[in-house]
């Protein structure tokens, strides 16, 4: 037999013994034998799993024996703890796991422990405590499904938060592990007057200076609170913000930072944090909570402790400043009155008064954490961010000193501006190397100056002296902010190290003050322009594959900016240029290739919104209270060459502004690549009139002349367009195309001269219609005309008809009187008379027929002109003259049947 039989034939006599043995006293013994066992040795748990469950909870049921009910709950405790000092193969079966399993499923097991929790015996309480935090440990899904099912189940422990101490204290262990995840769990403690609770005992614990209680306490609060916009409002609506303030009140020495002050500190400043953030709905109803958590939380005066724990506790450990400084960061974010309130907070004791804000700057011009600069950098980043009249205020203060004042240590900048004591830290490096300064000081002018036009107009203006006083005028501040650029990767440290590229931050934080600098603004882009040598410097910063991805594809997006924004015409710094310069000297395909890779990088692509720090629990509580600042041998994931403290600078906000800008770049840079410069300069000889040329043969040699230079237009953007629309398209970052059959730079530009071609066309087609139906109107008016002298011809053939009549009747009477005899009558010459008015009705119809014809003539050759230029057009010339003229009978045609009838 071996020994895991022995134990379990053990366990089974000592579970008789509980169930069947006549004496309490044997019973008793039995039971704590068991206890011994289960405790020590996972047969014995693996044992007890199998058969002890309904033998204790029966136990539980009868509650004869108080000793055996303890002794009962004992052994299920240890029955699911886990034994620390032995070892199980990782895929051995965990006898507390499957113990605590084999409880949970047990009918009613959860309800019957709540009902101990009644019970007067204070180890009865106790022991029911720890095995529901065992139970909660292994299994809280199922407790906390359980415990909802249960009347009153909640409201029974809540009451044993006013238990003696060592019931409340486990109690406390208790719902702090109950309400991590359990919402409704949450809302139900609250209800029942949780919050009173805990203030009551962190009071009567001392606060801050309190014990691990106080910390429990603490991390039960923000379980409660943390993105739980409805317990918020009753937080502050019936107990209010002013016990939890209270607590953030140094007392005592205020040097004296034990660990357990530190780690209760860093509680409640994330109660604070919870309580700025809100809710996690994103509806307007959580944003107002937020609002009003802010708005009352500075008006209790918590802003003041905020400055005492960040600013003037410096024996404070870093970690509760960073925090401190986070805290301030989001209580101003987005709220106009808490900008102001800090903007008007001053520190110190008289004399050395000085407005908070800079003394918040100094702590970044000195500290040697990473951290706190990370920590309180993020103060100005949330004052600046659509604060404009922050801004200008602080930008109005940008004066610079005297050189006297530029040389001196930060030890003499008491009394100095805000913005003197900012230019003082970018001017550091000018006499002493110290890039870092400069390089934070440069973090802290990127906030002044974003999307905002009028302090980027002011701070261009800036010029600084030179520490040697021979090397000339003053210069710019973008200029010498250049210079620190190129003398990032070769200066050193505080700390002495060479500034590598793998753990350089200096040159992408001065990168990002230029890139946000330049960003919509010509003038800094003129002055960035003015010295040479910078664009130069550029062009080789984004061509050198010893920087960090992150360095080179800032540094492209400065140059886009370059081109982006020029609104020079001078020659060889207009945009054309700069564009024609990255051709030339990287290549489109490159220069694209180095967005894309930024874009790819890890910094970047990794890049989300600020989340809130991981929640303070017992476990990770000494590790977060002891923060250890940023290394710089740090070891890095093998896909990030950039330093790691710029995962904090580079937030989403900023990477989302660099992908639209990029955007922009790539559709600018094709366009000016693809559209050559349209102006010129001066006219060429070749095209001034010679001497004797005459004016005909000057205009058909200018005519030539414009002809080749529109084809050769034309092919230099076609070939252009093509080139770089391929290059974009390498990049791989450019817009995505809607139209997927979209041709290349080629196709457009045909396309766009067919276009073209065609419209000329249109109008010409236009012109010949229109000249048609005037020749139409004209040749219907001839018509009419003609109708009109047939008319007359007709009128005149019949009065010649009547004539003729009437000199026959009169021949006939003639004729009558010298048959009768009667005395002859003088007859009138009839043939002459007849032959008068014969020549003078033909001439009269000779002349109107002569007039006629002429303009026949004329209206017939232009027919035949319009005729042939319309057969070249494609149009049907029989279509459009069908019809006129069919109607109309010809003058000559009448008078030759008059003719022939005489």
């Amino acid at each position: 037999m071996d020994f895991m039989d022995v134990t379990r034939s053990y366990v089974e006599r000592l579970l008789d013994c509980i169930s069947n043995g006549k004496l309490a006293e044997d019973r008793r013994n039995a039971m704590a034998e068991l206890q011994s066992v289960v405790a020590e040795s996972h047969a014995a748990q693996l044992a007890f799993g199998e058969m002890g469950f309904p033998v204790l909870l029966g136990v539980l049921r009868e509650r004869e024996d108080v000793e055996m009910v303890r002794g009962a709950l004992e052994t299920l405790v240890s029955a699911l703890t886990p034994i620390a000092h032995a070892k199980l193969n990782a895929n051995a079966v965990q006898p507390a796991l499957m113990n605590t399993d084999l409880l949970s499923r047990e009918g009613q097991s959860i309800s019957l422990l709540l009902s101990l929790l009644s019970e007067d015996d204070f180890y009865i309480r106790y022991y029911t405590l720890q095995l529901l935090t065992a139970l909660l440990t292994n299994s809280p899904t199922r407790l906390q499904e359980a415990i909802l099912t249960i009347p009153r189940g909640i409201t029974q422990l809540v009451d044993m938060l006013m238990d003696r101490e060592v019931i409340r204290n486990e109690a406390l262990l208790l719902l702090t592990y109950l309400t991590r995840e359990a919402e409704e769990i949450q809302k139900i403690l609250v209800f029942e007057g949780a919050f009173e609770k805990i203030f009551s005992i962190i009071k009567e614990e001392g606060g801050s200076e309190g014990g691990v209680v106080v910390q429990d306490c603490l991390e039960l609060l923000n379980n409660l609170l943390r993105n739980n916009a409805s317990n918020q409002v009753l937080l502050r609506e019936t107990v209010g913000f002013d016990s939890l303030i209270s607590i953030l009140k140094l007392r005592g020495t205020t040097y004296s930072f034990t660990q357990q002050k530190t780690i209760n500190l860093l509680s409640v400043l994330e109660t604070i944090s919870s309580l700025l953030n809100g809710g996690s709905e994103t509806d307007s109803a959580s944003n107002n909570n937020r609002l009003t958590n802010k708005t009352v939380l500075v008006q209790r005066n918590v802003l003041d402790h905020l400055l005492m724990l960040g600013v003037e506790s410096q024996w404070a450990p870093v970690s509760v400043r960073c925090a401190a400084f986070q805290c301030i960061g989001d209580l101003i974010s987005g709220h106009r009155q808490n900008l102001d309130s800090l903007a008007s907070k001053s520190l110190g004791d008289e004399p050395e008064v000085e407005p908070a804000l800079n003394s918040i700057l100094r702590i970044i011009l000195r500290t040697s954490s990473m951290q706190e600069f990370i920590a309180a950098d993020y103060i100005f980043k949330s004052f600046c961010e659509q604060n404009s009249d922050g801004q200008r205020m602080l930008a109005s203060t940008l004066i610079p000193q005297p050189m006297s004042m530029t040389n001196a240590r930060f030890e003499e900048d008491v009394n100095m501006s805000f913005g003197s004591m900012l230019l003082h830290g970018l001017a550091m490096s000018e006499h002493d190397g110290d890039i870092e300064t400069s390089c934070r000081a440069a973090s802290v002018l990127s906030y002044v100056m974003k999307d905002n036009i009028q302090c980027k107009e002011k701070v261009l203006q800036i010029k600084l002296e030179s520490s040697i006083s021979s090397l000339g005028d003053p210069e710019p501040l973008l200029h010498r902010m250049v210079k620190y650029l190129a003398l990032a990767s070769s200066k050193k440290g505080k700390d002495g190290k060479s500034t590598t590229p793998r753990n350089s931050y200096f040159q992408p934080i001065i990168l990002k003050l230029l890139v946000t600098w330049l960003c919509d603004c010509p003038n800094a882009v003129q002055s960035f322009l003015e010295s040479r040598p910078h664009l130069t410097y550029l062009l080789e910063l984004v061509s050198n594959t010893e920087t960090t991805v992150c360095a080179r594809g800032l540094a492209a997006v400065l140059l886009g900016e370059c081109a982006v924004y020029n609104k020079s015409t001078e020659s060889g710094k207009d945009a054309f240029a700069i564009v024609d310069a990255i051709s030339q000297k990287i290549g489109l395909t490159s220069y694209f290739l180095r967005l894309d890779e930024m874009q790819k990088s890890f910094l970047f692509s990794t890049a989300k919104p600020a989340q809130p720090r991981k929640p303070l629990t017992r476990s990770n509580a000494n590790s977060m209270a002891e923060m250890e600042d940023i290394e710089e041998n740090e070891v890095m994931d093998n896909r990030n060459d950039d330093h790691p403290m710029l995962a904090s600078m580079f937030d989403s906000q900023f990477v989302n502004f660099i992908k639209n800008l990029e955007g922009g770049i790539r559709d600018s840079i094709v366009k000016i690549y693809s559209h050559p410069k349209s102006n010129v300069s001066m006219m060429p000889a070749a095209l001034e009139q010679r001497k004797d040329e005459k004016d005909g043969e000057y205009i058909k040699r200018l005519k030539s002349f414009a002809e080749k230079q529109c084809s050769e237009i034309q092919d230099l953007l076609n070939r252009n367009a093509t080139l770089a629309e391929d290059l974009a398209n390498t990049g791989g970052g450019g817009t995505t195309r809607s139209d997927p059959t979209a041709g290349g730079g080629s196709d457009r530009v045909q396309i766009e001269k067919l276009r073209r071609e065609l419209q000329e066309v249109a109008q010409q087609l236009e012109i010949l219609k229109t000249e048609n139906s005037k020749i139409e109107t004209e040749a219907s008016s001839y018509k009419t005309l003609a109708e009109k002298m047939e008319t007359d011809l007709k009128s005149l053939s019949d009065a010649y008809n009547s004539l003729e009549q009437a000199n026959y009747h009169l021949e006939m009477e003639v004729s009558a009187l010298k048959n009768s005899g009667a005395v002859p009558i003088p007859i009138p010459n009839i043939e002459k008379i007849k032959a008068e008015a014969r020549e003078e009705a033909q001439k009269e119809s000779e002349g109107e027929l002569s007039d006629l014809l002429v303009c026949l003539g004329q209206e017939q050759s232009k027919v035949e002109k319009l005729s042939a230029r319309l057969m070249e057009l494609g149009e049907d010339v029989d279509a459009l003259l069908e019809g006129i003229g069919d109607d109309a009978g010809m003058p000559d045609d009448d008078d030759d049947d008059d003719e022939e009838d005489d």
